[in-house]
């Protein structure tokens, strides 16, 4: 196993809750990868010996961002829809099915084309992990084809057949559809499962039986919840003790408790507000609350169709009252925790070996210069993927 040492760091970005400060940021860093994980951490001038030797010429390197909420698996495109909302049409829901139609009638080929686009480029802006929801399919075979094809390029994969209910059925007999033949078909290419538990779509009651479902195929619960406006989705997550809730945008305060004393994780997910035009949520409310909080993408071809982790990183500092330090620890350890996961989000011995090297001198940086390609340099599982520039 050979060992590459990356010197010359101004500002390094661990998390590590052992070191000082919400970043555990350590100046004139050095560090050493072994394989695919992190071998040693610390200042420059007192790293060990390895094989290979990489400058990193003062920049500021961070953990790989943590994406863990995207659709990526669709084909089509809703670029007339997204105008029509700048123009003053309200966003709903309904604009799903126009997607769905789409998905349906593409090949696997055509739909693993299209993810792998995202996820490339997903990577070259930083994100060196990435869950990926079905939701697009809501038939057996879509379903199962949608997550057979995330399977390929993220462990990450998350059932989502309750998105909408499809034309032509009711909500009954849909709800049987997907915690019957759908999840029989899905379960196996998913880790997580989760519902869209909003207005216009499923309420508590079929959230819940959807969520227990998938539990009893042992698959992890998560939710959309709250987004359209205020409603049970948040406090079902909280209740039944869910690894993660998403949007949260519309909460009062018996669901900012209900997150805090649960532990669940409020993602949010900034490039919605800013495409859909609606209220941003409000991440200093739950941060003072003592809420843990991730950022994501919402990578979708709706609601949210940006890949860029960095300018969700940027909105959030601009728009929902956090400081770049809560942005940043946000989109890699918060992400990490809403995806349940040790490995990744921090840089520590250990660890996975996901770094981002920024032409910065500063984390700050992100979302000072708001819109720059700072990514320098990505490495994954101890790989340079994308070389310095």
């Amino acid at each position: 196993m050979t060992s590459t040492v990356i010197t010359g760091i101004g500002e390094l970005v661990t998390n590590d809750p052992a070191r000082a400060g919400l970043l555990g940021i350590v100046e004139h860093a050095a560090v050493v990868v072994e394989g695919d994980r992190v071998a040693w951490v610390g200042p420059a001038a007192e790293a060990p010996a390895a094989d290979a030797l990489v400058d990193a010429g003062g920049r500021a390197v961070l953990p790989g961002f943590v994406d863990s909420h995207s659709h990526l698996v669709f084909a089509g495109d809703r670029a007339g829809e997204f105008a029509a909302r700048m123009a003053g049409t309200a966003y709903a829901a309904g604009g799903i099915r126009t997607t769905v139609a789409a998905t349906r009638a593409a090949t696997d080929e055509q739909l693993l084309s299209g993810a792998r686009r995202l996820v490339d480029e997903m990577l070259r802006q930083g994100t060196t992990t990435v869950e990926v929801k079905s939701g697009y399919g809501l038939t057996v075979r879509d379903e199962a084809r949608s997550l057979a094809v995330a399977r390929l390029l993220t462990e990450e994969t998350t059932y989502l057949g309750a998105h909408v209910v499809p034309d032509g059925t009711t909500p009954e007999e849909y709800v049987a559809l997907v915690t019957g033949p759908m999840l029989d078909a899905a379960a196996e290419h998913a880790r997580w499962v989760d519902v869209f538990c909003e207005r216009g779509a499923f309420d508590a009651d079929q959230a819940r039986a959807v969520l227990a479902a998938g539990a009893a195929r042992g698959l992890r619960g998560r939710l959309h919840a709250n987004q359209l406006g205020p409603g049970p989705g948040v406090r079902l997550a909280a209740e039944l003790g869910l690894v993660a809730v998403d949007h949260c945008t519309f909460l009062d305060d018996a669901d900012v408790a209900a997150l805090r004393d649960s532990g669940t994780v409020a993602t949010l997910l900034p490039g919605v507000e800013f495409s859909t035009r609606q209220p941003y949520p409000d991440a200093r409310r739950l941060l003072d609350a003592g809420v843990r909080v991730a950022i994501a993408s919402d990578c979708n071809p709706g609601s949210s169709y940006t890949s860029s982790m960095p300018f969700c990183v940027a909105v959030a500092v601009r728009e929902m009252g956090m400081t770049p330090a809560e942005a940043v620890h946000a989109a890699t350890a918060g992400g990490a925790r809403a995806l349940d996961r040790d490995d990744v989000g921090v840089l520590a011995p250990g660890r996975r070996a996901d770094l981002v090297l920024l032409d910065a001198p500063s984390h700050v940086h992100l979302a000072y210069r708001p819109g720059v390609p700072l990514v320098a340099g990505v490495w994954q599982r101890g790989r340079p993927v994308l070389t310095l520039r």
